[in-house]
């Protein structure tokens, strides 16, 4: 299955939407093609399990550029800060 998580980054474009859209599609879930939101910073995406709402009658996650997402046996969430790698710069 590989990694759990997934960054969303910021300016994400095409290739970005399609390698989102596999790592999704291998856990059972979907980019939802009824909602597109625009910004400044790149575009936001909701997503949902394959075939619309969860089990607990959730629409879905929505993902902002820059969030790392995190799949968690059949949940979906926002990677808490702290359990996104950090790369620092040379001093």
């Amino acid at each position: 299955m590989g990694s759990t998580t997934f960054e969303w980054p910021r300016g994400a474009g095409e290739r970005n939407t399609a390698a989102l859209e596999l790592w999704l599609a291998a856990r059972g879930w979907e980019v939802d093609p009824t909602v597109f939101m625009a910004g400044g910073l790149g575009p936001a995406v909701q997503v949902q399990p394959i075939g619309g709402a969860g089990q607990d009658g959730e629409p879905g996650l929505l993902i902002l550029p820059g969030e790392t997402v995190e799949y968690a046996r059949d949940r979906m969430r926002i990677a808490p800060r702290a359990a996104v790698p950090v790369a620092c710069g040379a001093p």
